[in-house]
This record gives structure tokens, C-alpha cells and sequence, in this order.
């Protein structure tokens, strides 16, 4: 569904992504994670086809700036933007409008009431707490149900009940084989929910290791993570909780 080719980018002399490769595969849940600068956020927003970049991206196949790409991919960026001046339900009447979407008010209704935004239709979008922000960013990208949706940390800022639903729906998506990439340095939120994990840090592809191929290995991703990021092993995780306590 994705194939990232060699990609590098810089910011003047900052190199932010350096010959970054990686493929996924239909319907499988990708974790993408790194510490913060890892270069994370760089990759995703090449990806939307939101920075120029060297280096080959293609979706389904096609180039990911076509217009046939973006019509089967999807993004939840990870500060909200939103209109000041739309309601909660007018952002997703826009959305549906621009995107063409048909019969698509169930799917509206059901997502409003899934993150608990159902009640707060009529709110503006600079009345929104940053939670409720969050909520109708996550179904701003949820609503067209894309082939193909990248989320960049989906879940900061949720209370326990959107995070649930939240999950919930990326199981229903993995089984309509949609294809997910999640960005997220907060371990613990996706350590259930992936097929493959990609970790990042300074600009790099570190670690790309499947499901089986990390049970194989003996290690949880919490493990491998930190080998990967600070040189730590299991061994010198016990020792320094040992220590902390």
C-alpha cells in the first residue's frame, strides 16, 4: 500500500530524515515510533505530500502527490486545525462536501456520539477545549474512511473513554483491511494494536520489526525501544528501576 524510497529532508542544513525506506503492507497497523526530533512528524508530513523531500514515495502504487493518492489517503495531523468560525457539525459537513462523500450521516452521527461531541454540535471551533479539538480532528480523518490514514500522535490530549473508542475504531479499520500508520512517542497507547513498529531516531530507520519477528526475538517493544534510542538493554532497565526504587 506504501513504499518509502531512500527519502532525506532538510530544513537549510538540518537534516531532518536521512534515506528513510520502509514498505507497508495492506490492511496492517504500522507504529512509527522515536523520541522527540526523531524526524517522525518530517516523514508523515512528506508523506500527505506537505514538504519536498529527495527520494520516492508511492501510495497504492501512485505518486503520493497525484490527485488519485490523495484520494485514498488520509491524515490526522497532530495539532488540530480548525475553523474558528464552524461549528462542530459544519467542519464535518465541509469535510464530507469537499471529499464528495455520500450517505455519509450515519457515519457522522455515530462518530460525534463515539468521542462524546454529539451534544456540543453547535459549539465553534475556538469554544472547543483541546481535548474536544482533539476529538473532532480524529473524526475529521475518520469520516471519509480512506484507504490508507496516517495519524500523528492521535492520542495526546484524550480522556480514557475517547482513547478506548479511539482504539476500537482502528481494530474496525484493520478489519475492513485499511491500511494505519500511527506516530507516537507514548509507548503504552499503541503496544496492543500494531502489526509492524518502525523506531526513528536522529532522522534514521532504526529498528523495522514485525509482530513475530519481536515475540521471536524475546523482547517487548518497550525493550527494543530503548535499545534502539539510549543504548539500554533489559538487563540495565531492571538495574535502573531497581536503583529508582
Amino acid at each position: 500500500m506504501l513504499n518509502v524510497s531512500h527519502v532525506t529532508k532538510k530544513y537549510g542544513k538540518t537534516l531532518a530524515c536521512r534515506d528513510v525506506s520502509f514498505h507497508l503492507d495492506p490492511g496492517s497497523v504500522t507504529v512509527l515510533l522515536g523520541p522527540n526530533g526523531a524526524g517522525k512528524s518530517t516523514i508523515m508530513k512528506s508523506i500527505i505530500g506537505f514538504l519536498r523531500y529527495e527520494g520516492e514515495i508511492l501510495v497504492a502504487g501512485l505518486p503520493n502527490k497525484s490527485v488519485e493518492a490523495r484520494r485514498i489517503l488520509g491524515f490526522v495531523p497532530e495539532i488540530p486545525a480548525l475553523y474558528p468560525n464552524l461549528t462542530v457539525y459544519e467542519h464535518m459537513e465541509f469535510l464530507a462536501r469537499a471529499y464528495k462523500l455520500k450517505d455519509y450521516k450515519d457515519r457522522l452521527h455515530e462518530l460525534l456520539t463515539r468521542f462524546e461531541l454529539e451534544d456540543k454540535n453547535k459549539k465553534f471551533g475556538d469554544e472547543l477545549s483541546k481535548g474536544m479539538q482533539q476529538k473532532l480532528n480524529l473524526c475529521l480523518g475518520l469520516l471519509p474512511e480512506p484507504e490508507m490514514l496516517m495519524m500523528d500522535e492521535p492520542m495526546i490530549g484524550l480522556d480514557p473513554h475517547a482513547i478506548k473508542e479511539l482504539k476500537k475504531l482502528i481494530e474496525e479499520m484493520r478489519s475492513k483491511r485499511r491500511t494505519m500508520l500511527i506516530s507516537t512517542h507514548i509507548i503504552d497507547s499503541v503496544d496492543m494494536l500494531w502489526d509492524r513498529a518502525l523506531i526513528m531516531q536522529e532522522g534514521e530507520i532504526r529498528a523495522n520489526v514485525s509482530r513475530d519477528e519481536l515475540a521471536a526475538s524475546g523482547k517487548s517493544l518497550e525493550e527494543l525501544f530503548f535499545e534502539v534510542t539510549e543504548n539500554l538493554t533489559a538487563e540495565d532497565m531492571t538495574h535502573s528501576g531497581e536503583n529508582e526504587a
